[in-house]
C-alpha cells in the first residue's frame, strides 16, 4: 500500500528535527531503531539526518531485503533484521536513543511493545509509537493526524 505524503511516516523527519531542537536533543550521533519498518523510509530519514546507527526490524523478509537493498546504496551504518519486533526487543543487547514503531492498526500487543521499547531506551531517549486514534496509551505527548496518532514516550 502506497502511503500519502501527509502520512506520519513521511512526517517523521520533521518530528526528528523538532525533537532535536527541543531541549538538548540532537539526532546526529544517536542510535535509532525502526520497528515494523515497512519500506524503511523512517529509518532512512534518520540516517540522512545524521543518526550514528539505524537498526531496521521488519518481519516480512521480502520487505527487509528491499530495505537493505535501498539503504546499502548510500549508507553502511545500519542493520536489517527480518524478524518479529517483540522477539527482537527481547533478545537484542543494545539500547537506543530513539525508537520508532509503526505496527499494523489491528496490532494486539501494544502494551507489551511499549513496555519492551521503554526498556530498550537510553536515558533521555524517546519512543515514538504510531497508532490508530481509537487507542490511547498514556504517552507523555500525542500528536494527531486524522485517524493516526503519534504517541511520544520519554525516558
Amino acid at each position: 500500500m502506497q502511503r500519502e505524503p501527509s502520512h506520519p511516516a513521511y512526517l517523521i523527519g520533521e518530528w526528528i528535527v523538532r525533537i532535536a531542537r527541543a531541549s538538548d536533543y540532537d539526532v546526529s550521533g544517536t542510535r535509532f531503531l525502526d520497528l515494523f519498518a515497512g519500506t524503511g523510509e523512517v529509518g532512512l530519514d534518520a540516517l540522512k539526518k545524521g543518526a550514528d546507527k539505524v537498526v531496521f526490524v521488519e518481519k516480512n523478509k521480502k520487505r527487509a531485503f528491499e530495505i537493505k537493498k535501498k539503504v546499502s546504496k548510500h549508507f553502511s551504518n545500519y542493520k536489517v533484521y527480518p524478524e518479529d519486533s517483540i522477539k527482537f526487543l527481547k533478545s537484542y543487547g543494545e539500547n537506543f536513543n530513539i525508537i520508532f514503531a509503526d505496527p499494523p492498526y489491528n496490532y494486539k500487543d501494544y502494551n507489551k511493545l511499549i513496555d519492551l521499547a521503554l526498556l530498550k531506551l537510553e536515558d533521555n531517549g524517546i519512543f515514538i509509537l504510531e497508532h490508530n486514534s481509537n487507542n490511547s496509551f498514556g504517552a507523555d505527548k500525542e500528536r494527531k493526524y486524522g485517524d493516526t496518532v503519534l504517541s511520544f514516550f520519554y525516558k
